[in-house]
């Protein structure tokens, strides 16, 4: 094992084993591609031509480096051609009897000083080495698709695995350009390890119909920041994949999360495996396409409406003197609205609106504004000191504290208030909408819009209708919020609506994971960031979001679906009740400096 990984060799030419394949050659390593199937062969090799072709045109690499990468890559269809390789990764389907068929014919053809590496996202390493006969020398070793972008490796030791493979492993690695982050033998790793619990949760979501894979796919893009929706991201993985991997979780967890949602298994069995059949969540244009075309489940244009008509709205009041508040009240008056910002006090109202005014001196500081717009903004908003102000209103907008006696007062004042057939919103992030409408003589009326925190900048609003929310009311917000320029997504009155209810578990399974000494927080972020393309690691954002407001959350959605893999995680509620809250407080998952 102390001889350079020079030599190569990829068992399986499928996307992944291709794209290992032609990082390698790329990174000037001789590389052994095997494949039983001469037709995957041949495409593997194409896929490099082009993709060298590609770099070329951009001038990454000349012609002549072009010719060199393509002479180390060579192609078999038998194992035997892995004999001088000193490195053999494997990337064959996800099953035990597939990888230790591959396995148990490497022990009689490499020397025993390679390393066999396995590609499984899911499966046991430990339970592969211990096959093997030269158990130290087994190794996982786990790139993300697409390999040539994605910069995260895990690298995956078995307490069989010697440190000399993994070292030589981690070194290649680095020479790669990649990442690599060290990580122990339990199925999905911690990339996987995290994604595949929030993959499935979505999918239930969206077999239990709450929401439609559009919403639920706008909903994580626009609201977390992510490259890919869920049921999306499904498709580009594999349901199939998908699916064996949450098997193989679920059989070491036995968390309800991981077991996989039973649409899983019948898009699989139908053979509706995603991209590459040519349909799974969504339906493409071709097997192995990224282009999606219409079909029957694709919403027409303001069918989510429901084609009921919409209440005129010219003038919206927006309760509230936070953060959230006056960033909702910048974004309406942006939009042309005039606006009423109702506070507990005048002192507090021209607070706000002070707070809009520097925000829209730095958009024209930075060129997004004219002065001009800027005045015609700030001209819209009337800063007031009740909420008698909101008696002529269209739209009233509550973004007062989370807490829902409070809301449910503020809901009854409004009911007194506001004009008949004023449409009331709410945009609470947890607590139930209904329990708001109850607090009026017009429930009809009222409905939640969840606006993302910065309001100016996040573009995702998730509509939450209620069981006795108006049908013209909801339309009336849909349009609403395409005019104020958000995009709108539809979804019931429950706990977490889509995005919280998909993104919190996953941050609390984030913080069992550095609770079971599994893995560090530095290590969890890197590979959340590179492996998945998460914007920030987990306990960056949970520093950022604030840990009491993630356990409350938390809190309220285990009370609501009674899972106990839902439980808050008990670092968490330890390290609120010692005051460590995030950046606010200075320390949090991380220290910060006192501002």
């Amino acid at each position: 094992m102390d001889t350079p990984l020079s030599t190569i060799a990829v068992v399986g030419l499928g996307t992944m084993g291709t794209g290992i394949a032609d990082v390698l050659a790329r990174a000037g390593r001789e590389v052994i591609g095997i494949d039983i199937s001469d037709a995957a062969a041949t495409q593997a090799v194409a896929a490099l031509e082009a993709s060298t072709t590609r770099a070329v045109a951009r001038g990454r690499i000349t012609e002549e480096e072009r010719q060199d990468v393509l002479a180390r890559f060579r192609t078999f269809s038998d194992l035997q051609a892995a004999a001088e390789a000193d490195l053999v990764i494997e990337v064959v389907p996800e099953s035990y009897e597939a990888k230790q068929e591959v396995f148990r014919a490497l022990d009689g053809i490499v020397r025993p000083d390679a390393i066999i590496a396995t590609g499984t996202n899911a499966l046991s390493v430990t339970r592969l080495a211990a096959d093997s006969a030269h158990p130290e020398r087994v190794l996982g070793l786990h790139f993300f698709t697409p390999v040539q972008a994605m910069k995260l490796v895990e690298v995956v030791s078995s307490v069989l695995t010697a440190p000399q493979a993994v070292d030589a492993v981690t070194a290649l690695a680095h020479d790669l350009g990649k990442e690599p982050v060290a990580v122990g033998d339990r199925p999905g790793f911690v990339a996987d390890g995290l994604l595949f619990g929030y993959l499935n949760q979505a999918a239930a979501m969206y077999e239990a119909k709450y929401a439609s894979r559009e919403d639920i796919d706008a909903a994580m893009k626009l609201g977390c920041g992510l490259p890919m929706g869920p049921l999306a991201l499904l498709d580009l993985i594999g349901v199939d994949t998908a699916r064996t991997v949450l098997e193989a979780m679920y059989s070491e967890s036995h968390d309800r999360l991981h077991a996989p949602a039973p649409i899983l298994k019948q898009l699989s069995e139908a053979g509706l495996t995603g991209r590459k059949s040519g349909r799974g969540f969504y339906t493409y244009d071709a097997p192995g396409s990224a282009t999606t075309v219409r079909d029957a489940l694709t919403p027409l244009e303001d069918s989510a409406a429901g084609g009921a008509a919409s209440r005129e709205v010219r003038s919206v009041g927006v309760a509230g003197s936070g953060t959230m508040a006056s960033g909702i009240a910048e974004v309406f008056a942006k939009a042309g609205y005039d606006v009423v910002l109702a506070a507990r006090s005048q002192e507090k109202a021209d607070t706000a609106k002070a707070r809009i005014a520097k925000s829209l001196a730095r958009s024209v500081d930075k060129g997004r504004m004219t002065g001009e717009a800027r005045d015609e903004t700030l001209a819209r908003i009337t800063p007031a000191g009740s909420l008698d102000s909101f008696a002529e209103v269209d739209l009233a907008v509550e973004a007062v504290a989370e807490d829902l006696e409070i809301k449910q007062q503020l809901f009854a004042t409004l009911d007194k208030i506001c004009k008949p057939g004023a449409v009331l919103a709410t945009t609470t992030s947890s607590l139930p909408v209904v329990a708001c409408a109850r607090a009026t003589s017009r429930p009809q009326d009222v409905i939640g819009m969840h606006f993302f925190n910065p309001a100016p900048a996040m573009k995702l609003v998730e509509i939450v209708r209620t069981v006795l929310t108006a049908d013209d009311v909801h339309a009336t917000v849909r349009e609403v919020t395409a005019k104020i320029r958000k995009h709108p997504v539809d979804c019931g009155d429950r706990a977490g609506f889509i995005v919280n209810a998909l993104l919190f578990p996953y941050l609390n399974n984030a913080i069992k994971m550095v609770q079971e000494h599994y893995a560090t927080l530095d290590d969890i972020d890197a590979a959340m960031k590179l492996g998945g393309g998460y914007p920030m690691g987990p306990f960056e954002l949970l520093d950022v979001v604030g840990l009491d407001v993630s356990l409350a959350i938390e809190q309220v959605l285990h009370r609501e679906f009674r899972d106990p893999g839902l439980a808050p995680a008990p670092l968490l509620e330890h390290l609120v009740a010692a005051g460590c809250l995030g950046r606010k407080t200075g320390r949090g998952f991380r220290e910060y400096a006192r501002r």
